[in-house]
């Protein structure tokens, strides 16, 4: 890989909208006179993945790195369309000789950085790929004979002793080339958006709740993470999933508070799912393990669980918490996905579709990776294991507090009777 000092480089910011530990803006401001900070709206990628809660914080993170680049001599740079055409355009109206771009998993982003290769090949302008969506880039770790770790275990073993790398200081300035054309993010995109509690999106606010975790949260983590009504999970997820906060310096940080493990397993568990998304890109609609059987077509079903009236409290309060704040508690997920799909037997993928169509933190590793995990077509170890509602509620909502959030009408003739599931 090249070294040579640049006069211009191009920014592409992804997944990784933030300024500090971001290994491809610091190798740009370390290597190139000027920088041009890009974002590019795909159209492509809004149509398939742009669900309104998330476009909603997407802008947020986007207005407030705009704000941290001017706060340094720069701006960022907006454009609209295809994201390969637009970032070549960028780069050879700006005379860039190289482009910067953070490494991603999923099947469109493995497509977007080969194409974008072969596009700034045409020009001789490089393409430095760097890390900085997980922790542990994802083809570093495998097993011996694999490309990859279907099991969790083996892999959290060697993930917590891999060296990792330092976590790296924001740019002082950004410089950009003259004459580059900035805009305002265009808040009329924020439209249709299903959640009225959503978090506010960007990186100063991730880092204050980053901060506050820090300082009242995760020593108890191990304690609480269970406990549905205590809320006592970190709610960094769409922080981390749209990069306003880094994973590696989430890791790096916590690990020097004591009691910190249990909640550095969580972001291994991340790592893990992006791994085996990054080896198999049909796994966001495949099955990884074949399923004996088939899938059962029950639309009244599907419509109950999809709207929080299966007469099940914790289900039911997941499924609300999910429709007003675009979240749901990590347990409530497992929960709703394991009754889908083990006692309703739906298939997988429509509640994968519906979570992805709401959630703030949307991730189709993270997303698919847990949906096939509880679906028994995944990762775990004990397929047929089947989550009763009844048996969670009274451990991780034992007074009902949780449900009586989300489910105002609980215990009153308006809130349904248990729907029929299958034994």
């Amino acid at each position: 890989m090249s070294k040579h000092p640049l006069k211009t480089g191009v920014v592409l910011f992804t997944r990784d909208l933030r300024l500090h530990d971001h290994p491809a803006l610091a190798a740009a401001a370390e290597r190139a006179e000027r920088i041009v900070p890009l974002f590019v709206l795909d159209d492509a990628l809004l149509a398939a993945f742009g669900a309104p809660n998330r476009v909603a914080f997407l802008l947020d993170a986007l207005a407030d790195l705009d704000a941290s680049l001017r706060r340094r001599g720069g701006a960022l740079v907006l454009r609209r369309g295809n994201a390969v055409a637009e970032t070549f355009r960028t780069a050879v109206e700006t005379g860039a000789e190289a482009v910067f771009v953070s490494e991603d998993v999923s099947a469109y982003a493995q497509q977007r950085e080969r194409r974008l290769r072969r596009t700034l090949a045409s020009a001789r302008i490089e393409l430095e790929v760097f890390p900085g969506v997980t922790v542990v880039p994802p083809g570093d770790l495998a097993p011996a004979g694999a490309h990859h770790f279907r099991v969790f275990t083996p892999y959290w073993r060697r993930w917590r002793e891999q060296p990792r790398r330092g976590v790296l200081a924001a740019p002082e300035r950004v410089e950009l080339p003259d004459g580059v054309e900035t805009a305002d993010v265009p808040r009329d995109l924020e439209t249709g958006r299903t959640a009225p509690e959503l978090p506010p999106g960007g990186e100063a606010a991730g880092r204050r709740r980053f901060e506050a975790w820090l300082d009242d949260g995760i020593e108890r983590y191990a304690e609480l993470a269970d406990d549905l009504a205590a809320d006592a999970t970190s709610r960094l997820s769409p922080y981390l999933h749209f990069g306003c906060v880094s994973a590696g310096e989430v890791v790096e940080r916590a690990l020097e508070r004591e009691g910190s493990e249990p909640f550095v397993r969580q972001l291994c568990w991340r790592d893990f799912n992006h791994q085996l998304l990054a080896a198999r890109p049909e796994t966001a609609h495949e099955d990884l393990r074949p399923r004996a059987g088939v899938w059962r077509d029950d639309e009244e079903g599907f419509a109950a669980w999809r709207e929080g009236r299966t007469g099940y409290p914790l289900v039911d309060a997941g499924m609300r918490q999910l429709m007003h704040e675009g979240f749901m508690h990590n347990r409530a997920r497992l929960v709703t996905g394991s009754f889908l799909t083990k006692h309703l037997g739906i298939d997988w993928r429509r509640g994968a579709e519906h979570f992805f169509e709401h959630l703030v933190d949307g991730d189709v590793a993270n997303n698919t990776g847990n949906w096939q995990w509880v679906a028994g077509t995944g990762t775990d170890s004990r397929p047929y294991r089947k989550l009763s509602p009844q048996r969670q509620a009274e451990r991780f909502d034992p007074h009902g507090v949780y449900a009586r959030r989300y489910i105002p009408e609980l215990g009153t003739p308006d809130y349904p009777g248990p729907m029929e599931v299958a034994a």
